[in-house]
């Protein structure tokens, strides 16, 4: 019997490989074939858009068991679970992430498809429950920005802890790209902002993904001079010198 009739391709094996070196270095997981889209919880739970080789049962268990972020392992979760009624095999393979997720969520979703043998009925309950909790977590985290910049200009959180929770927030929440964008650039644009903190951002402009990094780019040469942006598009000019990868507009 070939993969492709037990569920498990090549083209699986060689996703689910990429995911798991994806999360060894610290990068964000993307869309199959876009570099500079990262995938979304909603994107895995929108069963129309077709996700290539990530459709596979061995890649969606790795989501759904290495992401460090409950959304998105609760999604992959969701899309695994149908897949669980074809054979066997998938279906143990979904017990094993229930055993191996560090998510409470993740094992408790999974309790409840195996114990009803996959019933499509206990799968659509899941996958509205993982809806309402990618909504609910997103909204939280919003919340938790705006709280920590309120923090910044007060002076109760110090521009470090600022930026290092800012990036752990717009990670953990998978942003999308042009929300991601929006936020950094009110950082390096904002007049209020003080120089240091737009430096330590400029510090963390790799953990972005290429897409990001030259729309801010192109946005930040192309505002109106005034001393900070002067002092900003200065440290640009400096990063692009050192990565050279990085692909954008003419310095």
């Amino acid at each position: 019997m070939d993969g492709k009739v037990l569920g498990v391709t090549q083209e699986g094996l060689q996703a689910a490989l990429r995911i798991k070196k994806n999360y060894h270095d610290g990068e964000p997981v993307c869309m199959p074939g876009e570099t500079d889209r990262i995938l979304l919880p909603e994107y895995l739970l929108n069963n129309g858009l077709d996700l290539s080789a990530m459709e596979d049962p061995l890649p969606l268990a790795m989501l759904a068991t290495r992401d460090p972020e409950a959304p998105m392992a609760i999604a992959a979760t969701t899309r695994l679970s149908p897949l669980g009624r074809t054979n066997k095999l998938i279906s143990g393979v979904i017990q094993v992430v229930g055993e191996s997720s560090k998510h409470p969520l993740v094992r408790e979703c999974v309790s409840l498809i195996t114990e009803s043998a996959f019933d499509p009925d206990a799968i659509s309950r899941i996958r509205r429950h993982a809806n309402e909790f990618i909504a609910r977590t997103r909204q939280h985290f919003t919340v938790a920005l705006r709280e920590n910049l309120r923090g910044l200009m007060d002076g109760t959180i110090a521009p470090r802890e600022f930026v290092r929770e800012f990036f752990e927030l717009t990670e953990a929440g998978n942003l999308r790209n042009d929300i991601r964008k929006r936020l950094v650039l009110s950082l390096l644009l904002s007049e209020n902002v003080r120089p240091s903190v737009k430096f330590l951002v400029l510090e963390n402009f790799h953990r972005m993904p290429n897409a990001v990094r030259v729309a801010i780019l192109a946005a930040v040469l192309n505002a109106e001079p005034s001393h900070h942006i002067d002092m900003v598009k200065e440290e640009i000019r400096w990063i692009v010198a050192q990565e050279p990868l990085i692909s954008g507009p003419t310095i």
